[in-house]
């Protein structure tokens, strides 16, 4: 009596990526070429930070930021609040733009009645978001050390600290984006709702300004949303070590960088899934 054996699987169904995983990997494709075909996105999310840099470090590159005792070049303590920035609004301006768009277009309602899964969608956006904000990075700190002779960090634990920072502003501005989406009450009013939340975060935050310069009630205030904690996490790198002692509290406080935006993540996440909605507030 013989016995037989079920045939081993093709090679290539072995690397077979799972359903969700390789829809999800398609649509950030399709997300990235709608991305670029709005010109108006691409030069007010990607290429903001950008054009801020130039402006204002050719315009003070000669002046210093501090106090008596310790200061940096202007260009050099701009540069982090300009990375912070460009997380900012590729992840949570651009987001909740653009769902709010197509939840108003009827992008969505279409989507949500294909075999394409929620949770393709929402990669494809969020991989949309990585691939945008690590262009747009790599392109200002390129020109920042190329035309303002801004220092790089030199060692692998500044560039360790980049990295997390980084990945985990970068979520934490996704997953904000996704439930402010739910905010606007049309796709035409999206922009006008969530742009000045972003803007008035940029002004309290120490982006435009240096942080330990605002009145202390604006700090505190700052202290509440990631972009403060965005930014101070980004000047940890970039800044040099003796410049800690101009933050207010004495020191980078990456702990405290870490919590406020691991606890926004999750804020983000419960209301998203709360608040979500698939249709237009009048359609059902």
């Amino acid at each position: 009596m013989s016995t037989q054996t079920a045939p081993a699987p093709a090679p290539h169904a072995r690397r077979a990526l799972p359903g969700t995983l390789r829809t999800g990997l398609r649509r950030t494709w399709i997300e990235m070429l709608a991305f670029l075909r709005e010109r108006d996105a691409v030069i007010f999310i990607l290429a903001y930070p950008l054009i801020m840099m130039a402006i204002f470090a050719t315009v003070f590159g000669q002046q210093e930021q501090g106090n008596a005792t310790d200061s940096v070049p202007f260009t050099q303590y701009f540069l982090p609040g300009m990375v912070a920035t460009g997380v900012m609004l590729t992840s949570f301006q651009n987001l909740a733009i653009s769902i709010a768009v197509e939840r108003d277009d009827g992008t969505l309602k279409r989507l949500r009645a294909t075999p394409l899964p929620a949770t393709s969608y929402f990669l494809g956006k969020i991989c949309q978001v990585l691939i945008a904000v690590t262009v747009q990075t790599a392109a200002l700190l390129l020109l920042a050390a190329t035309a303002f002779d801004v220092p790089m960090p030199t060692t692998a634990s500044a560039w360790g600290t980049f990295a997390w920072v980084f990945v985990l502003g970068t979520a934490t501005g996704s997953v904000l984006g996704v439930a402010f989406s739910s905010v606007p009450r049309s796709g035409k009013s999206a922009s006008a709702v969530v742009t000045p939340v972003v803007l008035v975060l940029q002004f309290i935050s120490g982006v435009f300004f240096a942080f330990f310069a605002l009145p202390s009630w604006m700090q505190q205030v700052a202290s509440v949303f990631p972009l403060k904690w965005l930014a101070q996490g980004m000047r940890s790198v970039f800044l040099p070590a003796e410049a800690e002692a101009l933050e207010v509290g004495g020191s980078w406080q990456h702990g405290a960088t870490a919590a406020v935006l691991v606890a926004w993540l999750v804020v983000g996440l419960v209301v998203g899934v709360r608040t979500f909605r698939w249709r237009r507030r009048d359609d059902g």
